[in-house]
């Protein structure tokens, strides 16, 4: 029986800018995507049923259909019937070592893992592009996850441009354990506070004819700041809508990125819908005193730490 054992890295946000409304309810974005090192491990290997069977070591991390990662392989199956009859399911254990309810893409990497796993252990031989379009009805961050690196994504977050790698750039990343914020609850905050600000939903670019939502964003310059590998530029730049409703909302967020402010970092923000809080670095030194100084600031034990560095690509083979 085939097996594979499959990297599937985190991802933070350094730029997550809310456009307006899409046909579709979603909202129209424009993000900068970063990959790092931070990562779970899935092994999966052909069990010879018809069954999915799936196992996490972590206890919040549901075992059932409501995970990406099974979401992914019965999507698989029913794309490609034949290999599922041939090769028949197969058992996931995912090892979480990315936060739970961070943030960071923890599901949607697992998911997105799954799809390249599958591809291989049924030798369907798909494309980067195929995978990342059965990803994206999976769910909005899959997409990115299957490559991984920095990249521009647009639409609701499926539409990915690929951007050189920064992958000497170090992040200190700070959570408390028993923290969560809800994605939808926060976007949909969002919605009700801003929303009479949006443009009309044609405006967007999401119809033809319209303005792309590219030209109309305001990521030029942390891009540009990328193209130039200017970390510095780069810790200046960074920007997330999403922290107009989260931080009043969630003061210890607010204090996480406040005290890593303190230290100096290249720059510090929330990521995505929270509640993860990072701070850029230019080594691993400096994003190790950055860590001891956020640890002897706010000495919870509550509090998880992580320094990570950026990384180039996304699901990797073991």
């Amino acid at each position: 029986m085939r097996s594979y054992s499959l990297i599937a890295p985190a991802k933070i946000n350094l730029h997550l800018e809310i456009i307006g409304d899409r046909p579709d309810r979603y909202h129209e974005l424009a993000m900068v995507l970063q990959g790092i090192d931070l990562a779970d491990q899935i092994d999966i290997n052909a069990n010879g049923t018809d069954q999915f069977r799936l196992h996490c070591d972590h206890p919040e991390v549901p075992a059932d259909e409501s995970n990406l990662a099974y979401k992914a392989a019965k999507l698989m199956a029913q794309e490609f019937p034949d290999a599922f009859e041939q090769y028949g399911g197969a058992n996931i254990a995912i090892h979480k070592h990315i936060p739970v309810g961070a943030g960071l893409a923890g599901g949607s990497t697992n998911g997105a893992a799954v799809l390249v796993g599958l591809d291989l252990i049924w030798g369907l031989g798909l494309t980067q592009g195929e995978l990342q379009d059965l990803a994206a009805r999976l769910g909005s961050d899959v997409p990115f996850c299957i490559a991984g690196g920095t990249a521009i994504a647009t639409g609701r977050g499926e539409q990915l441009s690929p951007l050189p790698g920064l992958d000497s750039l170090y992040a200190v990343l700070a959570k408390y354990r028993s923290l969560s914020v809800s994605t939808a609850w926060a976007y949909q905050t969002y919605r009700k506070q801003f929303g009479d600000s949006y443009p009309p939903i044609a405006a967007t670019g999401s119809v033809p004819g319209t303005t792309p939502p590219k030209q109309r964003a305001h990521a030029g310059e942390i891009v540009s700041a990328i193209m130039q590998h200017d970390g510095a530029k780069i810790g200046k730049l960074l920007h997330n809508d999403l922290e107009k409703v989260v931080l009043p909302a969630y003061p210890q967020v607010t204090e996480l990125r406040e005290t890593l402010q303190q230290f100096n970092p290249l720059g510090a923000m929330m990521s995505g819908s929270g509640p993860t809080v990072f701070a850029l670095a230019e080594s691993q030194k400096e994003a190790e005193y950055l860590q001891q100084q956020i640890q002897a600031a706010l000495p919870d034990p509550d509090l998880q730490t992580w320094v990570t560095r950026f990384r180039a690509g996304g699901i990797q083979i073991v």
